[in-house]
């Protein structure tokens, strides 16, 4: 029997028109009595802008245009899709699925798969997994992943630690069968005794939300742990595809913190030239953040055909994976 791998066919991404500014969040807090300012924020997460969703703007909504742009790239119609996967915390409804409703916004009648998957800031790389599994074991011919959020819906802006460093957006890709790997390798934790330093705690209960309906982060325990797994895993993925990391040519960690970003690069033996920064003007986008960084790159010349690209993500559950493709 011929062997079935996967590949990356085609990229995109969507940021909201509006960005906000540090300077321009800052004021904004001060109305509050929170005071906050641009060098604070860069300081600690280099940041200096993120994209702000309008009200009436989903992440269903978000997904769809960041998947019509992967796509058009790949040069595949919806209706040639077999699987959508769409990876966020912040869903535009309990049920049915975001990925229904993308399915749906994108016109599909097919009877395709369609289902979310939720892992947080790992999220996408969780439904990359799920899809490259799919497509190896003959279930899906091609499939449409998307990490979308919109996290300034969850934010308490009367929380400086938190709320200045989320940001709004989607990422997409395509992935389809080939004859030849595209997907190299990927990796999967998650340890629920971490569950309580990176969550939103609330539920629906009677027609009401019971608890807080707003992010909660204990910064220092969340940086801790990010730091040890993120290489961890990294090389995890390299040693399962009999690769070292001096065979990357791009990585692309989850885009929450530059520190942090910094720390798995230098501890895995690559330049930072290697890596691909996006949170300085998107902030952290939890499950958008891989794809939005990976489109960008490809976008911009830098990511090109045949090069290897290492992608990893943490997130609450606490989550964490990575994934090896070679474009």
């Amino acid at each position: 029997m011929k062997t079935t791998f996967c590949r990356i066919a085609g990229t995109g991404s969507y940021l909201p028109p509006r960005r906000v500014t540090n300077d321009e969040l800052a004021l904004q807090l001060a109305a509050d009595g929170i005071e906050t300012s641009d060098e604070w924020i860069r300081s600690r997460s280099g940041i200096a802008a993120r994209h702000y969703a309008d009200a009436d703007v989903t992440a269903s909504d978000l997904a769809v245009a960041a998947a019509r742009r992967a796509l058009e790239a790949a040069g595949i119609r919806p209706d040639q899709l077999d699987l959508i996967i769409v990876a966020t915390s912040t869903p535009d409804m309990v049920f049915p699925s975001t990925a229904c409703i993308v399915q749906r916004k994108l016109g599909i009648e097919n009877g395709c798969a369609a289902f979310d998957v939720q892992a947080v800031c790992s999220g996408f790389v969780y439904a990359l997994a799920t899809a490259d599994n799919a497509i190896r074991a003959g279930q899906s011919r091609r499939a449409l992943v998307i990490g979308s959020e919109v996290f300034s819906r969850i934010l308490n802006f009367k929380d400086r630690s938190t709320c200045v460093l989320f940001g709004d957006g989607a990422g997409a890709v395509v992935l389809e069968a080939a004859s030849e790997p595209g997907m190299l390798s990927s990796v999967l934790h998650a340890d629920g005794r971490y569950a309580d330093i990176l969550c939103v705690p609330g539920n629906v209960h009677s027609g009401i939300i019971a608890g807080s309906a707003f992010l909660y982060m204990d910064g220092q325990a969340v940086f801790k742990l990010a730091v040890h797994v993120l290489e961890q895993v990294a090389r995890e993925a390299l040693e399962r595809a009999h690769r070292v990391a001096a065979d990357v040519d791009w990585l692309i960690p989850h885009q929450a913190n530059i520190r942090i970003m910094h720390s798995t690069c230098k501890k895995l033996g690559l330049p930072l030239e290697k890596m691909i920064v996006t949170v300085d003007q998107h902030g952290n986008t939890s499950a958008a953040s891989i794809p939005m960084a990976l489109d960008y790159g490809v976008r911009e010349g830098r990511i090109r055909t045949g090069q290897t690209v290492l992608m990893e993500g943490v997130g609450g559950g606490f989550t964490w994976g990575a994934a090896l493709v070679r474009m």
